[in-house]
């Protein structure tokens, strides 16, 4: 009695062994809800974001932030010195620096952008022997973060702050504790600076 009593109840279990091997097991291609997957930065604003209309007064720039491992540009909208077309490159560069040195705005910051560039910075005019389009900033190039220095570079490059074909020369303070005043160099915002920020260490050209 007990062995034919078992006997089916033995098959009953190996079947239900089998349609668990056959279906319960293995991984699925399906889709599985496990709550809403983690939120990745774009380094894009936002499509309903408003970007600027440049009034009379003001005049739509383009700032290069840092975002993820590169550095991109956003569109401001900026009161610059001498108006839109201001051919003054210091006044325009220090106005420039300012923004970088400015924390992103809330838009910016939402979509990960952020700023290397020091508060402390400032920018000058060349010294007399230096190229007429040179400008020296407050710390010397090689004490500048990378991404700082692709931030300014990349900023500059298409506005009056550079040369005539869209380079920009910078320098150090013209004196040092060696009393050696260090050469200027001369940068281009290629697809390597901006996709490769920490290669500005070692981008410019010596003039």
């Amino acid at each position: 009695m007990i062995r034919r009593a078992t006997a089916p109840a033995l098959l009953c279990v190996l079947a239900a062994l089998a349609m668990l091997s056959g279906c319960g097991i293995r991984a699925t291609s399906v889709p599985v809800d496990a709550g809403a997957a983690p939120s990745r930065v774009g380094c894009v604003l936002p499509n309903d974001h408003k970007g600027p209309d440049g009034g009379d007064t003001a005049s739509v720039i383009r700032v290069y932030l840092v975002c993820g491992s590169r550095v991109s540009p956003v569109e401001r909208e900026v009161r610059m010195p001498g108006g839109r077309s201001s051919a003054e490159r210091l006044p325009v560069a220090r106005k420039l620096l300012d923004e970088l040195k400015q924390q992103p705005r809330a838009v910016e910051d939402t979509a990960g952008f952020e700023t290397a560039v020091p508060r402390e910075l400032t920018i000058n005019s060349g010294t007399d022997d230096d190229p007429d389009e040179a400008l020296r900033l407050s710390e010397p190039l090689d004490e500048l973060p990378p991404y700082a220095l692709a931030q300014i570079v990349c900023t500059y490059a298409d506005t009056s702050a550079a040369d005539a074909e869209g380079g920009v020369v910078l320098g150090g303070p013209p004196e040092t504790d060696s009393g050696k005043k260090p050469q200027v160099r001369r940068y281009e915002c290629g697809p390597a600076l901006r996709t490769h920020p920490q290669s500005a260490e070692s981008a410019g050209t010596h003039l």
